[in-house]
């Protein structure tokens, strides 16, 4: 080992995937965590996340929302991950580990509701009692419910659990398992190209969430590293495109695309940044009025003083 990787701060990531964590990806491949005095270790998730559709269960308070994303973090095998951020809201809630937030992830996941060549739906409206399998606690579960009721009335807007993992969803409404379902990148191009139709379709932040032994500090560290990602990838988006490819590319529908297949505008970076406080408090009201927390007080949901400290400078 050379003297100065002994030096190095280790953190235990939980493993990520480009459409939500690109930035982290691109810093730990072109060596701007070390640079920073990080030593990334990535620890493997979701072990137990739902691989089929189950149009049963339609009470996302019967899944754990540690399936997938923190679920190394809860077992004490990570002291730090990233999702979606209304699904870190309910896993703050539930965790047993004193994890809280710490501040915006750097990529905004784009994000669609999606339907087969074969439906007869071409609008939000016409999902009118129409179960969207989504994969529950994850962005696009909440998304698709953002995006619902700007169409329906509350009591018209069904979900039932979908798998995990695009390929798994897209199959899903190819086969007839699901009506409708919801995508990210590279999968909704894969779809498009398919001939399914997007009803809807934006953009979403994340967060990063930490356990104590994860410092402002440390995380100011980790951010810098970052920002030095985010600004690589805004000046070359063609290049770091082809992350979405070679993460899928043992598909061969995602295999036998090129970047030029994807759209650039789907892929937005910017720095990492605190939660506002007015947008933290919208988003937790309205996840309490879709009985999606439990005894969580706003208060509780952001490590303020490390997050404070990880964006005092730039």
């Amino acid at each position: 080992m050379r003297e100065e990787d002994s030096m190095l701060k280790k953190l235990q990531l939980e493993t990520t995937a480009p459409f939500q964590g690109l930035p982290e990806l691109v810093a730990f491949d072109e060596g701007l965590f070390e640079a920073e005095g990080l030593e990334i270790v990535w620890m493997p998730r979701g072990q137990s996340a739902p691989v089929k559709a189950d149009r049963n269960i339609t009470d996302w308070n019967q899944v754990s929302a540690f399936g997938s994303h923190g679920s190394s973090a809860e077992q004490g095998e990570a002291c730090m991950y990233n999702a979606c951020e209304w699904g870190n809201y309910r896993r703050v809630d539930d965790t047993k580990t004193a994890s809280r937030q710490i501040g915006r992830r750097a990529i905004m996941v784009y994000g669609a509701i999606v339907v087969p060549p074969h439906s007869e739906a071409y609008t939000l409206q016409q999902l009118a009692n129409v179960p969207v399998g989504v994969p529950y606690h994850a962005g696009t579960h909440y998304l698709a419910i953002l995006l619902l009721e700007g169409f329906l009335p509350r009591d018209a807007i069904k979900t039932c659990l979908a798998p995990n993992g695009g390929r798994k969803r897209f199959e899903a409404i190819m086969s007839g398992d699901l009506d409708a379902t919801t995508l990210t990148e590279p999968y909704i191009t894969v779809a498009e190209r398919a001939g399914c139709r997007i009803l809807g379709a934006g953009f979403y932040h994340g967060t990063e969430v930490a356990t104590p032994e994860v410092d402002g500090l440390t995380y100011l560290a980790f951010n810098r590293a970052v920002r030095e990602a985010v600004a690589r990838i805004n000046a070359d988006k063609p290049k770091y495109l082809q992350y979405f490819i070679d993460r899928h590319k043992d598909d061969p529908r995602v295999a036998e695309l090129t970047v030029n297949d994807l759209r650039p505008g789907r892929l937005q970076v910017a720095n990492p940044s605190p939660i506002p406080e007015d947008e933290l408090r919208r988003t937790y009201e309205w996840m309490k009025s879709w009985n999606m927390l439990q005894d969580v007080s706003l208060e509780e949901l952001v490590d303020v003083e490390a997050q404070q400290l990880a964006h005092a400078t730039s």
